[in-house]
């Protein structure tokens, strides 16, 4: 079984996946669309980063009992204009004050969260992957490699997978269509070292879903490298890409992908 990261790994990794995030938009066209969020420029991306950054660290600082506005969390708006060193620089800082409230606050602390556990361990967490997610957005707009330390990726899968059961929990009409008994999913990572268990089975039952980390024959099964078996998941990348194979009912697949879009 693979050991969770813990509290102190969250916050290093939010400074070192910011770090890596800031060097994929380095010297890139901040007007570059975003494929995967082709809502947003690149420009846009790195502002949402540094947005949920500063938006937690407010949230944290203040051990706060309910969400704050945006609007009143001091510099969440970023430099003005398109400098991109002035972007860089705020992403640096928003990054920082993020990871110095998260170590200031300690694991274990309340504060308010969406979702299901009201801890700073929920935000340490949530902040890591968000970070991840969205810089393998902007590897692919930079046209830059994605990679991720493997047991950082299966965190982000499990992760994933809670959000998603929460999402059904808490009345979401998309994540509450994926019941029905008889049909399992099968996520299988395979360049993966010892010590890292990167398979996923998620089993659909009459009242929802499941999920655990193992290998079972699946109605579907989708195997690849980790970073590319997790951008599946996240529909960063097709689930018809060269990349994965998959194996089975594709249509069970494209059911889950179309009920469990987050980040």
């Amino acid at each position: 079984m693979t050991t969770p990261p813990g509290y102190d790994r969250y916050c290093h990794e939010i400074t070192a996946q910011t770090e890596l995030l800031r060097a994929a938009v380095a010297g890139a066209d901040l007007s570059a669309p975003v494929p995967s969020c082709p809502e947003w420029t690149l420009g846009q991306l790195a502002r949402h980063v540094g947005r949920a950054h500063r938006w937690v660290e407010a949230i944290v600082r203040t051990r706060a009992e309910q969400d704050i506005p945006q609007d009143r969390v001091p510099g969440i708006e970023g430099p003005a204009g398109d400098d991109p060193a002035a972007l860089d620089a705020w992403l640096a800082d928003g990054a920082a004050k993020l990871v110095a409230a998260l170590r200031e606050a300690g694991p274990g602390t309340g504060v308010w969260s969406w979702g299901w556990e009201r801890t700073t361990d929920f935000w340490a967490r949530r902040m890591t992957h968000e970070t991840v997610i969205h810089r393998a957005d902007a590897a692919l707009a930079a046209g830059v490699p994605f990679e991720v330390a493997p047991d950082l990726a299966a965190d982000t899968v499990d992760e994933l997978l809670q959000l998603v059961g929460f999402a059904a929990a808490s009345g979401s009409p998309e994540a509450a269509e994926l019941r029905g008994p008889g049909r399992t999913l099968h996520f299988h990572a395979t360049d993966v070292p010892g010590g890292v268990d990167a398979e996923w089975l998620i089993e659909f039952g009459e009242e929802g879903f499941s999920w655990r980390r193992g290998h079972e024959k699946a109605t579907v099964a989708v195997r690849g490298a980790l970073a590319d078996v997790l951008q599946v998941l996240y529909r960063r990348l097709p689930a018809d890409s060269d990349r994965v194979e998959v194996l089975g009912e594709a249509k069970l697949l494209d059911f889950w992908l179309e009920r469990t879009s987050f980040g």
